[in-house]
């Protein structure tokens, strides 16, 4: 039986430094959008944070509206202390919870550590948490896991099907400049905020909500 992903699961995670997806810096594909961002009130949201180098190097880059949302309150509360001097906001809560409207949301790790059966929901929970024309945008694993996960992986296609209903696709390819230890197993994203999102009727086509 696979484990319950919830709170406790994650603070002994984290207590036991159970996490080997931490790549020890900020992700080279996200930190090179970020480098590219000229807003630098755009707020930012960062979904299942973890060590939270994105934010860091956001918050080092000069924007000044950054907000790590984690479930894990043992990881939150460290984080408030290790970046006490700086204006980032950590919310311990559960991602599904949240309330809030973003210019920017960023995934890096998040999606593979949710159980495959919660991906609808975090496809249309991203969809209602981007404001008008928001970027959604960061980094997915394109392969499958031997190991029952967490991590879980998928594939391009399974990811055009979760995502097409609500967003337009800007870049959706493989990474070329991925940490080493992911070399060949991510792609990047760069999606905007459909105006309308798109629900299936019972014909299986699309249409505007």
């Amino acid at each position: 039986m696979r484990e319950v992903l919830d709170k406790h699961y994650w603070n002994q995670r984290y207590r036991t430094g159970a996490t080997g997806w931490d790549l020890g810096q900020v992700s080279p594909p996200i930190a090179a959008y970020i480098d590219q961002c000229q807003n630098l009130k755009a707020r930012i949201l960062i979904p299942g944070g973890g060590n939270s180098y994105e934010a860091q190097y956001l918050w080092e880059k000069g924007f000044t509206d950054i907000t790590v949302v984690d479930i894990s309150d043992e990881l939150i509360e460290n984080l408030k202390r290790k970046y006490r001097d700086t204006g980032i906001k950590f919310i311990s809560e559960d991602f599904f919870q949240h309330l809030g409207e973003y210019d920017i949301i960023i995934e890096q790790t998040f999606l593979s550590a949710l159980d495959p059966s919660l991906r609808d929901r975090y496809a249309k929970k991203m969809y209602s948490l981007l404001w008008q024309n928001g970027r959604f945008i960061g980094v997915i694993f394109k392969r499958q896991f031997d190991e029952p996960g967490p991590p879980f992986g998928g594939s391009v296609k399974d990811y055009r099907r979760l995502f097409e209903p609500y967003f337009d696709f800007h870049t959706f390819a493989p990474c070329v400049n991925s940490h080493p230890a992911r070399q060949g197993s991510e792609l990047f994203f760069s999606f905007r905020k459909k105006e309308k999102m798109l629900v299936a009727p019972r014909n299986g086509l699309y249409r505007k909500k």
